[in-house]
């Protein structure tokens, strides 16, 4: 395997990384006025995520600075054609986390409720638009060969695209309720459990939708037919979707949580390998599509990167794992007597 293809696997797993860890936090976020009955619910939900939330996004902005140093006419090109929904996205982000450390420092219900409304939309809008963006880089963004974006915001906002949204936006709701599940306990912990499981058919009927939808709005299957082994990223996937209803069946949330991850990063790859070796493809002319090829850096350069990559991805790999090791037990009300509770 070349050195352009090594970055594009790399690439595209970084962005599973992400949506596999971040991918829970939104989805407690969207679930907050609607699990959270009192305000002691609602200061648990955030706790179990509290202490991850910012150390996942540092997927994020390795991801985004991947895209800047390996494929830099990608980034070029997708922060301008996707501006308006990226934009979007990082005005989210930022509320989302501002809304964390300025909800409890003032003692008044309309302050919280405004900020719980904060935290909301700060989840649902990412939630949402990264599936409407990477649904649309599947089908084919309308560049020309300079690069140029001929469409708007309203043009991403296509049927594909907001199938793409919602399948987003069930996967991380389910990724976040299953994480309800494992870290907290009582009656909270009952209506995360439930909600799971009242949203695992929405979800499986959403994604057997979006894989029919994808064979007739995009290209993606061509690769699975003229390598059919890789259909087993696919059958992999939907194991795990399968896998993480058996395991929530038998109260085993850890286990479900694992396979909600699982999920994530199989249906991602399921886009990243049909889009090999494209990385956006043109749904105006083939040969404007910005592929491996046309728009790397230079193999020095990502010989480089990839010597880099190997030291310092292993360490943030250690670092989050003693993270999530050091807060795995439940958060209980006690907990937030503590003076950095949330």
């Amino acid at each position: 395997m070349d050195i352009q293809s090594i970055w594009f696997f790399l690439w595209g797993l970084l962005w599973a990384i992400y949506f596999m860890t971040d991918g829970f936090d939104l989805g407690i976020g969207f679930l907050l006025p609607f699990l959270g009955r009192t305000d002691t619910d609602r200061r648990l939900m955030i706790h179990a995520m509290g202490p991850l939330w910012d150390g996942n996004e540092v997927w994020l902005l390795t991801a985004g600075g991947v895209t800047f140093a390996a494929f830099p006419l990608v980034y070029a090109v997708m922060f301008s054609s996707l501006y308006s929904a990226l934009m979007l996205v990082l005005f989210a982000l930022i509320l989302r986390g501002v809304s964390f450390e300025l909800r409890h420092q003032v003692e008044d219900p309309r302050w919280r409720r405004l900020w719980e409304a904060c935290t909301f939309i700060g989840s649902a809008v990412p939630a949402v638009l990264f599936g409407v963006a990477f649904a649309n880089i599947f089908q084919g963004i309308p560049i020309d060969g300079q690069g140029v974006y001929h469409g708007t915001l309203f043009t991403l906002l296509n049927p594909y695209g907001l199938l793409g949204g919602l399948l987003f936006l069930l996967l991380f709701l389910q990724h976040g309720a299953l994480w309800l599940a494992v870290r907290t306990r009582g009656d909270l912990q009952g209506r995360a459990v439930r909600t799971a499981a009242g949203l695992w058919p929405v979800l499986l009927a959403v994604a057997v939708i979006f894989l029919l939808a994808s064979y007739f709005a995009t290209r993606l299957y061509d690769n699975y037919l003229a390598a059919p082994g890789l259909f087993a990223v696919v059958a992999l996937t939907v194991a795990a979707l399968l896998g993480s209803r058996w395991y929530l069946h038998r109260q085993a949330y850890l286990q479900a949580w694992g396979a909600s991850a699982l999920t994530i990063v199989g249906a991602t790859f399921f886009g990243i390998i049909g889009l090999y070796p494209n990385l956006l493809p043109s749904s105006l002319d083939p040969a404007a599509s910005l592929s491996l090829r046309n728009a790397s850096s230079s193999p020095l350069t990502l010989n480089i990167m990839l010597v880099v990559a190997m030291v310092f991805v292993p360490i943030v790999i250690a670092y989050q794992t003693w993270a999530y090791h050091l807060f795995r037990g439940p958060v209980r009300p006690a907990d937030l007597a503590q003076e950095d509770a949330y």
